[in-house]
């Protein structure tokens, strides 16, 4: 079973890392060098406009591109799930785990990225901000999306590959999951929804529900999560399954005060 997330925008390359924190490599380097030789022809100007961000975003992301080099390095780089920073991250609390979750988690989890494909929690990443969403024409296409194509899902399966009956827990925003050509993809899909009660009925609210992505994934990589039985036991932070309102591939969680 592999659970995927979504990236941040928010990074944080200044914390302490904990002590011998092993590292690996991303599994799409030449495509993501393809990439940014494709974002360093783009001016400031250029990138604000393409991502709708600010002139001084847009300097700091030309100037990253510019950076970037093909070897990584404990100067340029750190493992991606120490890297990111948003609310899903903030759920998971990746410094708290501890080797061995970071061991599983390593083998179960997957980070969909806009400019690496997918990175494992432990891969070397250096700092970068493109949303998978961006409109970036390439050789291949107009977007990431065509850019991609076919790689990730089939990514996926490899990894997917000594299961049995092989299953994908999304935990990534739409943005994210629409790169996984799901034609491609060989695993049952299972959606995960994280409601909070407000105004007299039961919704999804942003914020909470980015935080309850990473619980989940905590949650998982903590219990060793190996079967979608398994996820209905989730309850960190108030939330409990409620069978009522799921189906086999859509799992609802709900909690009554935040």
């Amino acid at each position: 079973m592999l659970f995927l997330l979504s990236p941040a925008k928010s990074l944080d390359y200044d914390s302490p890392l904990p002590a011998d924190l092993p590292h690996t490599l991303p599994a799409f380097l030449p495509q993501t060098r393809q990439l940014i030789a494709v974002l360093r022809q783009k001016s400031p100007q250029e990138v604000a406009s393409l991502m709708s961000i600010s002139d001084p975003l847009a300097a700091l992301n030309v100037a990253r591109y510019a950076a970037w080099r093909p070897k990584f390095t404990t100067a340029n780089a750190r493992q991606a799930v120490m890297a990111f920073n948003g609310d899903v991250y903030e759920g998971l609390q990746a410094p708290t785990l501890t080797s061995d979750d970071l061991a599983w988690a390593q083998q179960h989890l997957a980070i969909l990225s806009g400019l690496y494909g997918v990175l494992r929690p432990l891969d070397w990443m250096q700092p970068y901000r493109l949303e998978m969403g961006t409109r970036l024409a390439t050789d291949a296409g107009a977007n990431l999306y065509q850019f991609w194509g076919r790689r990730i899902a089939e990514h996926l399966n490899g990894r997917l590959a000594q299961d049995a009956t092989p299953v994908v827990v999304n935990l990534a925003s739409q943005e994210y999951f629409k790169s996984v050509d799901l034609k491609a993809l060989k695993a049952r899909v299972i959606d995960c929804v994280f409601q909070d009660w407000r105004a007299g009925q039961y919704k999804i609210i942003s914020f909470y529900a980015k935080r309850a992505r990473g619980l989940m994934a905590r949650y998982a990589i903590t219990q060793r999560v190996t079967t979608p039985h398994g996820l209905e036991g989730f309850d960190l932070e108030g939330y409990a399954f409620d069978p009522g309102a799921s189906t086999q591939q859509r799992l609802v969680f709900r909690r009554k005060t935040p």
